[in-house]
């Protein structure tokens, strides 16, 4: 009978024992989980933080790009502007050669 004490009590020992493991687990489970959570704020306060760079970079090559597009558009316009220019004197000299060879015409016909 004293053997079946003995048993009993280390089998009360033991389950202390694992008790005493499982509930140290859960406290790491918990500090784990606490941990995590203030790394997981602590990522989401930087990135908050970082949002207004963020946003100033984006907005600064939009810019860049726009400005860009507007040069190219500028340059194409001149460029336009340029050949309509040409086209006009070059109709201007038609139509003054036309007209000068008209009048001579028309004076040599009068006379």
């Amino acid at each position: 009978m004293m053997e079946t004490g003995n048993v009993l009590q280390r089998l009360l020992e033991v389950e202390e024992r694992a008790e005493a493991l499982v509930k140290e687990a859960e406290q790491k489970r918990d500090q784990m989980v606490r941990k995590a959570q203030e790394d997981a704020g602590a990522t989401e306060a930087r990135f908050q933080g970082q949002v207004p760079e963020i946003h100033a970079l984006w907005i600064g090559k939009a810019e860049e790009r726009a400005a860009q597009a507007i040069a190219e558009l500028a340059r194409r316009y001149g460029e336009r502007e340029q050949q309509l220019q040409q086209a006009l004197q070059d109709r201007q000299d038609l139509a003054i050669k036309a007209a000068v060879a008209m009048l001579v015409e028309f004076g040599i016909k009068r006379q």
